[in-house]
């Protein structure tokens, strides 16, 4: 199986949590992996190639795929990670507008300017893989999270929009849609939780492993291994399909 062996992969969000997790798994596959993050010390401690930008800005997307090429050579695939969580956000009602603003740039707009940067030398070589980090709260809205949740939905959009426009080229597009994992950017959401509850992060944590049949939230390694299966060439009959990581759960 051809895996992912030799393939060049940007994976956004590369320095902690799932991103980090897909890094190093597509590395031990054998692709050539770029990481990309905002925090250069995150992707030092990873230890693989990275990329310092600010995805929320176009200049910062041009930069991650002008320094992945440069270095690695033509992106292959692409695995769009990165994201700004809910815990900062309001009932819609109180919702600040510059907080909305700033969630469509980076949860949406970074992988619209991503995807629209690397899928043309996909279409010339006709081949490609692109794979989006949404999130169960793009199909069931959680609670103060407007801008989140509609930036996740936005990616659901985007991700069927390049699977129709590449799949005469051997593209495929797809999106991962975890529930709770508990990561650095999901552990503020449940200390923000907390603080407003007048309850402990652990029991956040409690409440919400009691989600799922499995009594737990999933891992980083487990959204990794979904993202690691669409992003080889074994994938090729699976495009335009958002697949939940929620152990049996809607959530």
């Amino acid at each position: 199986m051809a895996g992912v062996e030799g393939r060049v992969a940007l994976v956004t969000g590369g320095g902690r949590g799932i991103g980090r997790a897909t890094a190093e798994l597509l590395v031990s596959r054998g692709a050539k992996v770029m990481c990309v993050a905002r925090s250069e010390q995150d992707l030092a401690d990873v230890g693989l190639e990275y990329s310092v930008a600010d995805l929320g800005k176009p200049e910062g997307c041009a930069k991650a795929i002008a320094d992945t090429e440069e270095r690695l050579g033509p992106i292959e695939i692409l695995v769009c990670n990165h994201g700004i969580g809910s815990a900062h956000e309001q009932v819609i009602w109180e919702q600040e507008p510059d907080d909305w603003d700033e969630s469509m740039r980076v949860n949406l707009d970074a992988p619209f300017h991503l995807s629209r940067l690397i899928l043309k030398g996909m279409t010339e070589r006709k081949y490609g893989r692109l794979v989006y980090t949404s999130s169960t709260a793009s199909l069931v809205a959680e609670h103060a999270g407007s801008a989140y949740n509609s930036s996740k939905s936005g990616l659901l959009g985007l991700m069927r929009s390049v699977a129709t426009d590449g799949g005469p080229y051997g593209i495929t597009s797809n999106a991962v849609l975890p529930g709770w994992v508990r990561t650095e950017m999901a552990e503020r959401s449940a200390r923000a939780e907390a603080k407003d509850r007048g309850i402990s992060t652990d029991q956040v944590w409690e409440e919400r492993a009691a989600l799922y049949p499995a009594g737990r939230v999933a891992t980083p390694q487990e959204v990794a291994e979904l993202i690691a299966f669409l992003a080889s060439e074994e994938s090729s009959g699976v495009s335009g399909e958002a697949i939940r990581v929620a152990l049996g759960s809607v959530w």
